[in-house]
């Protein structure tokens, strides 16, 4: 359990809560100066095969904006709700991929210490309420054992292929020991991996804990049914994002233009073959900064160099954290239904789980920029 500031920069600065910015280089200097300071739990691995039912206690988010509580609207995106969530588990934490049901209350998730979550959101007055009968189990190889050294058990990406969080298929990208496994999700939860996924030649240029960040599959358009994959940072001698479509099974690769030097955190498919793509940024003088953005299906071609819309960006001023996970359902009028969740990184101290909600009407995505 000795966590210090040192490990946390290790794990790729994944933002704080609001610190204040002259606390934050303070305690810079101690990591300059070699100093120990517990700041939080280090991260578990999911012990034995047993999945086990916890608590999760949910705390509302009144308002996005901490200093305007009655604004809704942000860029395209109208804020419907969110939740801290807590739980007793010390298993409790750092989910990284996150899949909804049509209806979005059946939830999968995935942790990057090798752990796998079932639940369902509870909803008031159309706001996100609690997390009810979640269990939580490990996941594991071909060969049914369980994950537990962290170059194995780095989970970090989530595409739901068919069915639902209840009951189907699903892609989970890993990082440090790269690939993209294939598994079922049934009643006893998540299975073995059944087979992985051949990666382009360029993944051996990821680094350790740089790898493919975000998987999608695309529910329209002409590449309907394709998995999408970006790697957290792998940028072209251009400073932008490298990402790879799969036609036919080979991943062809296309980029993702890279304003203000942003990372990948997650993808999601929009049911026109559009894709939205979950970006953060950390700098010791801002804190951290969420961005979301659209990727028209149009755009997305292998070969392509894609500009893309910033539908949201958020810093400190706003109920964000280090914001991984990324889901996208249809609402009762048609509207999309933007959900994230955020890795705490087992830092209870600093960081916290949010579960967040937006709103969009989907016309405002077709229509083009300006």
């Amino acid at each position: 359990m000795k966590v210090v500031w040192v490990r946390f920069v290790s794990f790729k600065l994944r933002g704080l809560r609001r610190v204040p910015t002259g606390a934050a280089f303070v305690l810079a200097g101690f990591v300059a100066a070699g100093s120990s300071i517990a700041l939080g739990e280090s991260k578990p691995s999911k012990s034995g095969s047993d999945v086990e039912t916890i608590k999760v206690v949910a705390h509302p988010i009144a308002a996005f904006d901490r200093e305007d509580a009655g604004k809704t609207r942000f860029g395209k995106l109208t804020w419907r709700g969110g939740l801290v969530l807590t739980s007793p588990s010390l298993n409790f934490g750092g989910w990284s991929g996150l899949a909804l049901d049509a209806e979005g209350k059946k939830l999968f998730a995935l942790s990057d210490a090798g752990t796998w979550m079932t639940g369902e959101i509870a909803y008031a007055g159309g706001k996100p309420a609690g997390l009810e009968s979640v269990r939580l189990g490990p996941i594991r190889s071909l060969s049914g054992k369980t994950l537990h050294r962290k170059r194995d058990h780095d989970a970090e990406g989530l595409a739901l292929v068919k069915g639902s969080p209840e009951k189907g298929s699903v892609l989970i990208s890993f990082e440090r020991k790269h690939r993209i496994g294939r598994f079922d999700i049934g009643e006893d939860g998540l299975s073995a991996a059944l087979s992985y996924v051949d990666l382009p030649a360029a993944a051996k240029s990821m680094k350790a804990n740089r790898g493919i960040e975000a998987v999608a599959v695309l529910r329209g358009g002409p590449y309907k049914g394709s998995l999408v994959a970006l790697a957290e940072n792998l940028p072209d001698p251009s400073g932008n994002h490298t990402g790879w479509l799969w036609v036919k099974d080979k991943p062809l690769a296309f980029h993702l233009t890279n304003p203000a030097d942003f990372d990948i955190t997650d993808a999601a498919g929009l049911p026109d073959g559009s894709l939205l793509v979950l970006e953060r940024r950390f700098r010791w003088n801002e804190g951290v900064k969420a961005r979301l953005r659209l990727i028209r299906r149009d755009e997305l071609q292998p070969g392509a160099r894609i500009e893309g819309e910033t539908l949201l960006e958020a810093g400190m001023s706003r109920e964000i954290d280090n914001m991984e996970g990324l889901a996208v359902h249809t609402g009762p009028a048609g509207e999309i239904i933007v959900t994230m969740i955020s890795d705490d990184n087992f830092n209870r101290l600093l960081q916290r789980t949010l579960l967040l909600q937006f709103a969009v009407d989907g016309a405002d995505l077709a229509h083009a920029r300006p």
